[in-house]
């Protein structure tokens, strides 16, 4: 008679053989893999309580008011309040109508179109607010607009004499916009384009994105998406909060990830030894990305300020370490890759081992054959990603007739290259580091001869 084990990892069915079968394999499953398992259990269960203290003591108090910023704050020093509109006529024009930016009935507002005129009037409908129902004429100036005959004027290319200008929307019969509201002299107030209305298009793309997420992955992708939802709430609520308050943002950062992952990994994969392994692969790869992130913002003395938004929280609370947010916004960007990559090295270790690989060296081995075709294409996957976001910093960068070693150490051209290459290290370190972490973990089946 024989008596079924199940195994956690691989969820099989081993019937343990009876007889004189002669078994193979120098580590043996049992001693090595219970302790590993304990030691797993024991990183994770301080990391753990790490996190929940850092919680407690870095939470933000609920107490902070903070001034608006300037780009934020309308006339009156208040936020800036807007309403939703709609784009219902459009015609070339002078640029002098009197009655731009006001709200008035349909009746009194009178336009009259001239041909190849320097402005694109353009009559939208207010859908919300006070003044709902009403029209109110908005000017888009043309590149039109700013050419003459003097000998000051620029010279205006004809192929792009009648766009708007830079800066100025392009704007449709039917488009939804939002328009902010400005106080006019005698008490009224006045209406400006703001930006598109873009909630709808947003929901259609979010309902694609999960769609598509959750047909291919079933009930895992439904959890990442959980998974996800949970990671931005973690830095509404706790991340940005906390940094704004004074708080450390390394600190900040460090805590939030680690909460993120905790939670994030555990959901979307279930908890076992296999995401354990991952876990623990990725928390240890996220310390070692945090040290090379100072190392590489010390040794190329990044500052951070080159940005128009560092400029702008410099000016709004000088109180904030731009290095330190810089640092924390490096360890951020590093979860999403290192999770990939780690979770992917444990899965393949754990399906190497149920397949039947004689030791936990060459499981290790097989697995890291899979680790190193991940490295080279995630190291493409990630300088490509930084290379697409600073795309418009490239295209000014190439015509700005400087040598090509000056404008390669610039402070923003630095920053996506130090994100690349600590990122493309830490990615390195995590696949041994997670490989072999797994391998302890595995349960080896020992062959009968």
């Amino acid at each position: 008679m024989s008596h079924r084990i199940d195994e956690p990892e691989t969820g099989r069915n081993v019937v343990p053989s009876h007889g004189h079968g002669h078994h193979h394999g120098a580590d043996g499953p049992v001693p090595l893999g219970n302790a590993a398992r304990w030691v797993v259990v024991a990183i994770l269960s301080l990391a753990a309580i790490a996190v929940a203290v850092g919680l407690a003591v870095l939470w933000p108090s609920s107490t902070g008011q903070h001034p608006i910023p300037m780009q934020f704050r309308s006339a009156d020093g208040g936020p800036i309040r807007t309403e939703t509109a709609t784009v219902v006529a459009q015609t070339r024009a002078d640029c002098q109508n009197p009655l731009i930016g006001q709200a008035v009935d349909q009746s009194v507002l009178e336009v009259e179109p001239v041909a190849d005129g320097p402005c694109f009037a353009t009559t939208i409908r207010l859908d919300s607010g006070a003044d709902q129902g009403k029209v109110v004429l908005l000017q888009i100036p043309t590149n039109r607009a700013q050419s003459g005959d003097g000998p000051d004027q620029p010279a205006i290319d004809p192929r792009t004499a009648d766009q708007p200008q830079p800066g100025q929307p392009t704007l449709h019969v039917d488009n939804t916009i939002r328009v902010g509201i400005l106080p006019g002299v005698d008490g009224q107030p006045r209406y400006s384009f703001y930006d598109f209305a873009r909630g709808p298009a947003i929901i259609v793309w979010a309902l694609l994105f999960v769609l598509a997420i959750v047909v291919v992955a079933a009930w895992k992708g439904l959890r990442s998406i959980i998974g996800l939802v949970f990671a931005f709430l973690v830095l509404g609520i706790f991340t940005l909060p906390s940094i704004l308050a004074g708080h450390s943002p390394v600190a900040v950062a460090v805590v939030s990830a680690a909460l993120i992952l905790f939670v994030v990994l555990y959901l979307a994969h279930g908890v076992s030894m296999r995401t354990s392994a991952a876990l623990v692969g990725t928390l240890v790869s996220l310390v070692f990305a945090g040290l090379l992130s100072w190392l590489a913002i010390r040794t190329m003395h990044i500052a951070g300020l080159s940005g128009d938004q560092s400029m702008s929280l410099q000016l709004y609370q000088g109180t904030i370490s731009m290095t330190g947010l810089l640092l924390a916004g490096f360890i951020i960007g590093a979860l999403g890759v290192l999770n990939d990559v780690t979770i992917t090295q444990a899965s393949a270790t754990f399906e190497l081992a149920a397949a039947g690989e004689p030791s936990r060296m060459a499981t290790f081995r097989a697995a890291m054959r899979v680790g190193r075709d991940h490295i080279a294409s995630t190291v493409y996957t990630l300088v490509f990603a930084y290379a697409g976001s600073a795309l418009p910093l490239l295209l000014l960068f190439s015509v700005a007739a400087q040598p090509f070693d000056s404008l390669v150490t610039t402070d923003q051209v630095v920053i996506e290259l130090a994100r690349a290459f600590v990122g493309g290290i830490a990615i390195a370190m995590s696949v041994p580091l997670t490989t072999a972490v797994a391998a302890a973990l595995v349960t080896i089946k020992p062959r009968r001869a």
